[in-house]
């Protein structure tokens, strides 16, 4: 089975544009490495689906519920982030399927989670161009929408760094800091650690894409541990 029907089957969709999903499949790495070859990397599918993405949740969340503006923007945050959307490309095997440099292929961690979120993003990208507005929203709410109401139930939503801070202040009478410890990776693919600090102890570390997922990150890591005692 070619990389094309294996992934077509895993998600039930077929290209009628089969260049789409090939361009889908190339990492910007994999073109470093095969200079000569004819293909273009994903990353302006990941732009286009990024949009398509956030527009049909929030047409979804708008139609469907009542709420304030500011849960609704909190549970759409949940649902589009990088951590659900790596999950989603781990579930339908696009990591099989993907065109990376060597390098990039023994990547891990928050690395590898990013390549695969900005790949499920080009994939929804890919989908509306070769199938419309109707085959992004049935591939979204399928693996995306679906958890939604798991999010609300336990709380996914919740700002991290605003929980940690409620919780540092209340036990503690004081206010978690964020260190940036170390980044590293290409400007394409950063990856981020941060420590989150109450005085000289630390709480919990956290790895993300940006300096602010990466706090983000740390607060969660910190919230369970809090939690948990």
């Amino acid at each position: 089975m070619t990389e094309r029907s294996n992934l077509e089957k895993n998600i039930g969709y077929h290209f009628n544009d089969a260049g789409l999903l090939e361009v889908v499949l190339t990492h910007r790495s994999y073109l470093n490495e095969h200079r000569h070859t004819m293909l273009e990397h994903n990353e302006r599918l990941e732009f286009l689906g990024d949009a398509v993405l956030e527009l049909v949740v929030t047409e979804y969340l708008y139609l469907h519920y009542k709420n304030p503006e500011g849960e609704l923007t909190s549970w759409r945050s949940a649902l589009v982030r990088g951590t659900s959307l790596s999950s989603v490309a781990a579930k339908i095997d696009i990591e099989r399927n993907l065109k990376m440099s060597r390098g990039e292929a023994k990547s891990s961690g928050k690395s590898r989670s990013l390549i695969l979120a900005n790949a499920l993003e080009a994939l929804i990208g890919a989908l509306y161009l070769d199938g419309g507005i109707s085959a992004a929203e049935k591939f979204i709410e399928k693996y995306l929408i679906v958890e939604l109401d798991n999010i609300i139930e336990k709380g996914l939503y919740r700002d991290a760094k605003s929980a940690l801070q409620e919780i540092v202040q209340e036990r503690e009478g004081t206010t978690p800091v964020y260190n940036i410890i170390s980044e590293a990776g290409p400007d394409h693919a950063k990856v981020f650690i941060s420590a989150v600090m109450v005085g000289e102890r630390e709480l919990a570390r956290g790895e993300g894409a940006s300096k602010q997922a990466a706090e983000q990150e740390a607060a969660r890591h910190a919230l369970s541990i809090l939690e948990s005692e």
